[in-house]
């Protein structure tokens, strides 16, 4: 069974948990998302589209990044996703080529302000397929006092933004763990939504995708269609869990913090083989369920929640 127990929560849920099974379920249904009743402050959402649509060989496709030299990409479309959120569309200059970037991995950004002597760097994970030729598409949400966001929402149509990559995170490959769980604040469910993406998309990969994730408001959940299509599409491989921190009066789901209540209840038991929990978002976030990282090569010492309900310091990755 997914769950050890009945989750208590804050407003009755619409309806009962579904059941697990090993394999997927091909066809689209029409169950609904589930809502749960805890939701995380402070955070924002950021996802990209999710296709179902292969590229034919994207194998003997050119590659555009090779882990040392950066490229230049030029704006090629802006969405406004929501007053703080854009998804921009950048172009190869090849237009068969295709990121070949490896899964899941990100890429730093790079420009110069104007009369600043220094870069200013930031890793994004793009949001579109790897293997999809002749772009790759970023979400991004502007944060006050941010450099790299600020400038990035400033851009316009036919502008150039620099590229370097891949920063390799997490090498996937299919059915590494029996049953993965993400934990996903803000826009760190970009490189959640990449992993889930790359195991959809695979026929062969049967692993099991659990998604706990907040936001402020109902318009933070950015792309949240993508979400509930692939959930559709695998009710009994993929489960999501939207929480809020300031629902709307008509949401259906609930409000308040991640608890270990919560956690206790829609994640696998620690004592399961082969599972894996990825926690992507905010400081605070880090701090509560998981204590933060140390470097990109350090994870840290395992702390909060998941270390007070039983995971190992294995058991758990932080992008």
């Amino acid at each position: 069974m997914f769950a050890r127990q009945s989750f208590r929560c804050v407003q009755p849920l619409k309806q009962g948990f579904r059941k697990y099974s090993a394999e997927a379920a091909p066809k689209k249904s029409n169950l609904a998302p589930i809502y749960v009743g805890v939701g995380l402050a402070g955070l924002g959402a950021g996802l990209y589209r999710y296709s179902t649509g292969a590229v034919a060989e994207p194998k003997d496709r050119p590659k555009v990044f090779n882990g040392e030299d950066w490229v230049d990409l030029k704006l090629a479309n802006i969405e406004i996703l929501s007053p703080n959120a854009k998804r921009l569309r950048f172009e190869y200059d090849d237009k068969e080529a295709v990121s070949g970037l490896p899964v899941a991995s990100a890429l730093l950004t790079r420009f110069k302000p104007e009369g600043a002597e220094k870069n200013i760097l930031r890793p994004y994970t793009p949001t579109s397929d790897e293997d999809i030729p002749g772009y790759l598409e970023l979400v991004v949400k502007s944060y006050p006092g941010g450099p790299m966001s600020e400038h990035i929402h400033s851009m316009n149509v036919n502008q150039r933004l620099s590229f370097k990559g891949p920063l390799i995170k997490y090498p996937w490959e299919a059915n590494k763990h029996d049953h993965i769980c993400l934990i996903a604040g803000g826009t760190g469910i970009t490189p959640m939504y990449q992993l889930a993406r790359e195991i959809f998309k695979n026929p062969e990969d049967k692993t099991k995708v659990t998604l706990v994730f907040g936001n402020v408001t109902e318009e933070d959940i950015l792309l949240k269609k993508e979400l509930h299509d692939l959930e559709n599409t695998y009710p009994q491989r993929f489960r999501a869990f939207y929480v809020l921190d300031k629902p709307p009066a008509e949401w259906t789901g609930g409000k308040g913090f991640i608890t270990k209540e919560l956690l206790k209840t829609v994640l696998p038991e620690p004592k399961e083989e082969n599972i894996k929990i990825f926690v992507c978002g905010p400081p605070p976030m880090y701090k509560a369920i998981s204590g933060a990282k140390v470097s990109p090569k350090d994870q840290g010492e395992l702390t909060g929640i998941l270390k007070d309900l039983g995971y190992s310091k294995d058991q758990v990755f932080k992008f």
